[in-house]
């Protein structure tokens, strides 16, 4: 990232490890399992949207084959069981695509499942994105009953131009009542808002966050609009605000929302006290998530070491996959090399940091692994770091890829 005299907007981009700061690959053994979180993929969406990187895929004319994929994934978790065999589930995330296509009875069958072969702690947090566009009246309430307890709504902006530049399937209107719907049934929900939209002026922004604070949510995020590879405006890019305007806009949005009473918890996660999203602290805490569906990302750490697994990432070839029993496209061990870099680029995400302990506890390294380059990182004035935190500076969460830098070797 650049270093002007003011910084510009957060943009954390992925960092290929290119050597591990931990002298010796050893085998990495923990005393204890962290949290577990299960997610759940669910890959349709009705069109595509040209910023969108994630594995979605828009719906064909012969539809969502929702039974079968919803057999895949139960038969994906009951494969899976014997990975995780003891451990209760602090959280449940249903994510996309748009997960808000299912059918209430759909849903209904999948986390009456999940109750069925895995012990939920007691009041789990159950999360499930949804598009303002695919939510009819009544269908949040069809959600709450099969058990969902959060929503996150994929507002974007109120924008009606905005909203047709980004290829949104809704407008405002449709905007403003899925956020009604979702304050009706849901005491704890978030909007997903965007910003440094084409062509948006500092005072769009703001209205657009004023307009969504105006309907009481206790949860948002916000995020600046990237060009990310593999998308439509990746190959041909439209006319965004430029690093002084975008940094203009993360201010004011920050300033506004500590007004309102919200914590900038994370990068780019407010929320007012009491309702942070677990499942996403349990990331960022470098906990352990089993991932089912179609592409869906885990991390499981045992006594023997921390795994990884990605299952087969098109919805064909996933269900392909469930017909033989066959769901994990790819499958590794996290090296100790490895452990340094990957732990701090979650932690330090959170604008609290993690407690020092968490380290090794999350890691099964001694802090004394990277005490050369935590001293670095303290003179270059990006962390904080002392016997109890670990913590990002203002500077350092502005500067957050060159933060995460110094836990990789030279």
């Amino acid at each position: 990232m650049s270093t002007p005299e003011r910084p510009a907007p957060t943009r954390v981009i992925p960092i290929q490890p290119r050597a591990a700061v931990a002298t010796a690959d050893a085998q990495v053994k923990l005393q204890a399992p962290p949290p577990l979180a299960l997610y759940i993929h669910y890959p349709w969406c009705v069109r595509k949207c040209p910023y969108c990187d994630f594995n979605s895929h828009a719906v064909r004319d012969e539809g969502i084959p929702e039974d079968a994929y919803v057999d895949a994934l139960i038969a994906d978790l009951s494969a899976a069981l014997p990975q995780v065999w003891g451990r209760r589930v602090v959280s449940i995330f249903i994510g996309g695509g748009t997960p808000s296509l299912i059918s209430a009875a759909g849903l209904d069958r999948l986390l009456g499942a999940v109750r069925m072969l895995l012990p939920l702690e007691p009041g789990c947090e159950i999360t499930l994105e949804a598009n303002p566009g695919t939510v009819e009246a009544g269908k949040f309430a069809d959600f709450r009953a099969a058990g969902v307890t959060r929503v996150s709504l994929g507002i974007q902006s109120l924008d009606d131009a905005r909203l047709q530049v980004l290829g949104r399937i809704h407008d405002s209107r449709e905007a403003h009542a899925a956020m009604e719907q979702a304050a009706r049934h849901f005491d704890t929900w978030n909007a997903d808002l965007m910003y440094a939209l084409p062509q948006q002026t500092l005072a769009q922004a703001l209205a657009d966050l004023d307009g969504v604070l105006a309907h009481g949510p206790k949860h948002l995020s916000a995020y600046h609009l990237t060009l990310e590879p593999n998308t439509l405006y990746y190959r041909h890019p439209p006319e965004l605000p430029d690093d002084e305007l975008s940094a203009d806009m993360q201010e004011a949005i920050e300033t506004r929302l500590a007004g309102a009473g919200f914590q900038n918890y994370e990068t780019s996660a407010f929320a007012l006290p009491g309702h942070r999203c677990r499942h996403n602290l349990n990331y960022w805490q470098f906990g352990d998530y089993l991932g089912i569906g179609a592409g869906a990302h885990g991390k499981l750490s045992s006594h023997e070491g921390i795994r990884r697994e990605m299952r087969h990432k098109h919805p064909q070839a996933y269900l392909q996959g469930a017909a033989r029993g066959d769901f994990v496209q790819e499958a590794s061990s996290v090296g100790a090399a490895e452990l340094p870099f990957e732990f701090m680029m979650n932690a330090l995400r959170l604008t609290e940091g993690v407690p020092t302990s968490l380290f090794a506890e999350r890691t099964g390294l001694p802090l004394e692994a990277v005490a050369t380059r935590i001293v670095a990182a303290r003179k270059q004035g990006l962390l904080e770091a002392d016997a109890s935190q670990l913590r990002p500076t203002l500077r350092g969460k502005r500067f957050l890829n060159d933060l995460l830098e110094l836990f990789l070797a030279d």
